[in-house]
């Protein structure tokens, strides 16, 4: 899944996976694969493939980032999971559940022969363990606010209000699993898909300990595939068919090799060469280059990349706690150009935070995006005197401040950018680039170890919450000390007190989204992103999603 599909991001963090998304010369780079034409003359179903960042974790609890869940979309299988146009269909689930008339009480019935690749059967415990186990606040999980507000008594765990116990999730027996909710929830079937809902192995995790989730010997898969070969940090592994899979006869593919490859010119020489079978993303000199060529795929993907300020670092406030100098910054580069010439990947410029194509107004059926507009723009005249005002404020003529990205050539592109446009259209601005590895940023920014970082974010399920509930008052992935009381209470309207009413739930979300962008400008939109990759003809069945996992491999097939 994604997710992030931000991403989880002045430092600049930016990398072509998505947090939220996830983006070396490292002698791992330059190829280690077999090359797909020795694979398919033995008559063997292997894919060979690249991705731009480390994997940070292996436990679902903990993940944030869009590496991880990409992992999690090939090994494992929650209650449900996406198909081919992105719809939640039943996966441990056997079938849809039974469903109380106030809509409160959900009755799941489990697969019988759903397995954990140790050959253990796949029971309701294992939902209710996983659960509890994200929402008890001694594992630390961000995403613990997921089950919030949406399983009943998730919140007063989560603050540790009432024990794990107390959580509205029973399983009845082995094979039956009772879910009773806050309140009803439209979008529960594509939540139910996400990774941090996914069950888990108590017996497992609990003889692992603190090892669980820290190298592929200490996972454990109910998935299609099994991960091999991941000590934890290195920038190689491997995706095994799982053999205690259900659905096993219809997986192809026998293996498949990754490989993190950071630099673009590395990932296209393997592609050339036929070492790899598909490239990740492509940066825009590549894409630029192969953007008509005859194995190259587009897809628009439903993530949002934007500059967040860090309003507080090291307990102290910083100068974008000035709602002056954020505007200031906000408007005082050009996004259209960014898109066009830095990016040229079919990435679209957005003055909005919630991207097109996620959601609808249910009574008019106008997209979110177009329905709450354009908010705030590329617009220099109004930034200097944004600037201006704020320096006043300050009561200082000038500001240094930091710009953390990724370590990969297209993330110090980036930097470059903004660097020189903010410095130039803004007197007195002085940005220092700092880039390093994926998962460095990912910590520093959980750390809010940082000035301005370009975050990028993926939708966890098909609704506008999972973009605006990031910021409300000390969320876990608000990461910046972003606070509104007038915003708080709107997310709370739209996941509590409107949960019944579509059309003042949809306003509470436009009105939300404006205070966040144009009234405190507490982040900057810049685009939506689109991925060019490369891909062999040969190559078929590989299914892209808009939200949860990049993609999935499982109805993958080699056909030469």
């Amino acid at each position: 899944m994604k997710k992030s599909k931000y991403y989880l991001i002045i430092i600049l963090a930016l990398t072509m996976v998505m947090i939220s998304a996830c983006g070396s010369n490292d002698d791992d780079n330059e190829g280690s694969s077999d090359s797909g034409d020795d694979s398919s003359a033995s008559g063997e179903q292997v894919l060979n493939m690249v991705e731009t960042a480390e994997i940070p974790t292996g436990d679902p609890a903990l993940a944030t980032d869009a590496a991880s869940f990409i992992v999690f979309g090939q090994t494992m299988e929650g209650l449900y999971v996406l198909d081919g146009d992105d719809q939640p269909v039943p996966a441990i689930a056997d079938g849809d559940p039974e469903v109380s008339d106030d809509g409160l009480v959900y009755t799941f019935k489990l697969k019988e022969d759903a397995k954990w690749s140790n050959g253990d059967p796949v029971t309701a415990h294992d939902f209710v363990y996983a659960w509890q186990r994200a929402l008890n606040p001694d594992t630390g999980s961000q995403y613990a606010y997921m089950f919030s507000g949406v399983i009943e008594n998730a919140t007063d765990i989560m603050n540790g209000e009432a024990d794990v116990e107390e959580l509205g999730a029973e399983a009845v027996d082995d094979n039956t699993l009772e879910v009773t909710l806050e309140q009803p929830v439209e979008y529960l079937n594509s939540l139910l898909a996400f990774g941090t809902y996914l069950p888990l192995n108590e017996d497992f995790v609990e003889e692992k300990g603190d090892s669980f989730g820290t190298n592929s010997d200490n996972m454990l898969a109910n998935g299609p595939f099994v991960l091999t070969e991941w000590d934890g940090s290195g920038l190689t592994w491997t995706y095994a068919k799982n053999e205690e899979y259900y659905d096993m006869d219809n997986v192809s593919l026998d293996e498949v090799n990754v490989q993190v490859v950071k630099e673009p010119s590395t990932a296209v020489n393997l592609y050339e060469t036929g070492e790899v079978d598909r490239t990740a993303a492509l940066s825009s000199e590549y894409a630029k280059q192969y953007a008509n060529h005859e194995d190259a795929a587009t897809f628009e993907e439903g993530s949002s990349w934007y500059l967040k300020f860090n309003q507080e670092r090291d307990g102290e406030e910083t100068p974008l706690a000035n709602e002056n100098i954020r505007k200031a910054l906000a408007m005082a580069f050009d996004k259209e150009s960014f898109t066009e010439q830095v990016l040229a990947n079919g990435s679209i410029p957005t003055d909005g935070y919630v991207p097109r194509g996620l959601a609808v107004n249910p009574e008019t059926g106008e997209d979110f995006r177009e329905e709450s507009g354009d908010l705030i723009g590329y617009d220099l005249e109004q930034a200097k005197e944004y600037w201006e005002t704020g320096l006043d404020e300050l009561g200082v003529d000038e500001l240094a401040l930091d710009f953390l990205g990724d370590d990969t050539e297209n993330a110090k592109r980036i930097g470059e950018y903004f660097k020189n446009q903010l410095e130039t259209n803004l007197d007195g601005l002085t940005i220092s680039l700092e880039n390093v590895p994926f998962k460095n940023r990912l910590d520093r920014t959980t750390a809010q170890d940082y000035d301005i970082v370009m975050h990028g974010w993926g939708p966890d399920y098909l609704d506008p919450l999972t973009f605006l509930d990031l910021y409300v008052t000390d969320g876990a992935n608000n990461q910046a000390s972003i606070s509104n009381e007038e915003y708080d209470q709107l997310i709370e309207d739209a996941k509590v007190t409107y949960a019944n009413d579509p059309a003042k739930r949809w306003q509470a979300m436009l009105d939300a989204e404006k205070i966040l962008v144009q009234e405190d400008t507490a982040i900057a939109p810049v685009y939506q992103r689109g991925r060019l990759t490369l891909i062999k003809p040969y190559v078929q069945g590989l299914e892209e999603h808009l939200f949860g996992p990049d993609y999935s491999l499982k109805n993958v097939t080699i056909e030469k």
